[in-house]
């Protein structure tokens, strides 16, 4: 499950979750920007090992992992929504941080 929040947040810059779930999938995704700055073959294999995507794990070689080049860490933050209507869980946006120009700019088009 991680993998594929993790997967969807670096296909898409931003997913909308619980609370808990994104404190996981931060942790998750942290991990996995830092070993794709990298960037060598070792480093490629164990994130598809993790991520299980290789079109992910492209994205996140050729143009995440680069941006955060000179950042060591925080990559990504959590906004907290408010709660759930259905069953009142605390829910959350992630995403990965600079990446908000990039939504905005998809959500015009």
């Amino acid at each position: 499950m991680l993998a594929n929040m993790v997967s969807s947040l670096f296909e898409h810059g931003t997913i909308t979750t619980t609370l808990v779930k994104a404190k996981e999938a931060r942790r998750f995704a942290e991990r996995l920007i830092t070993i794709g700055k990298k960037g060598d073959l070792h480093r490629r294999r164990l994130a598809v090992a993790k991520l299980r995507d290789k079109d992910a794990v492209k994205k996140l070689f050729a143009e995440i992992a680069p941006q955060y080049q000179d950042r060591n860490g925080g990559y990504t933050r959590i906004l907290k929504l408010g709660q759930r209507r259905g069953d009142a869980a605390e829910m959350c946006m992630l995403q990965l941080v600079g990446a908000e120009a990039a939504v905005a700019a998809a959500k015009t088009e």
